[in-house]
């Protein structure tokens, strides 16, 4: 059963991104502002809701939300920084992006870069366990596979409609027959060692 706050006294966003572990495309981060009577029987960590019901709630988080925003960092920006610190910077984003202010943040995982003078809370698991930052982890979730699908479109070789750019066997043997393009993660060493680049 999903919480509803962390704590009473201050106006809470939970924040989560999607698309960490991924070999191509961006990472995207939500940031969402809920009332307090805010409940859908569905709502869960967004990889334990199923495609067709992950879209229905972000229909209903779009609704029904105080506020929330959407932002992400792309796969050149990952390659310069590393994952993590985009990670944080697509949260980063996400919060300046909310039309409300947030007295508290509330964070899925163990790290976090401080935002500006805003108290936060990390919570590992927290996707699972507070309402706020499973919501925030559905938008994050379907903003960027719709994201994916329109990649998809220009390099149809990778699955990118099915896999969303994670590392899929499928997606493997296609970076082993195609090579990478230009919406993969330089950094991550995803080349097959057989590869050689000239």
């Amino acid at each position: 059963m999903l919480q509803s706050f962390f704590q009473a006294k201050l106006l809470e966003a939970g924040c989560d991104e999607a698309g960490r572990g991924c070999y191509a495309g961006p990472v995207f981060a939500a940031a969402v502002i809920l009332p307090k009577d805010f409940y859908h029987p569905l709502l869960n960590d967004s990889k334990q809701v199923k495609e067709k019901d992950r879209n229905e709630l972000r229909f209903f988080i779009e609704k029904n939300a105080i506020c929330y925003a959407v932002a992400m960092v792309d796969n050149m920006e990952i390659d310069k920084i590393n994952i993590l610190k985009a990670s944080f910077k697509a949260m980063h984003k996400a919060v300046d992006k909310i039309n409300v202010k947030p007295e508290l943040l509330l964070i899925d995982g163990n790290r976090f870069v401080p935002y500006k003078n805003t108290p936060h809370h990390c919570i590992i698991k927290g996707d699972a366990k507070f309402s706020n930052i499973a919501a925030a982890s559905i938008l994050a979730k379907t903003h960027r596979d719709e994201y994916m699908q329109k990649l998809h479109k220009k390099f149809p070789v990778y699955g990118w409609n099915k896999n969303k750019g994670y590392g899929t066997l499928a997606h493997r043997k296609a970076i082993e027959e195609f090579g990478l393009c230009e919406y993969h993660r330089k950094s991550f060493n995803i080349l097959p060692q057989q590869i050689v680049l000239f």
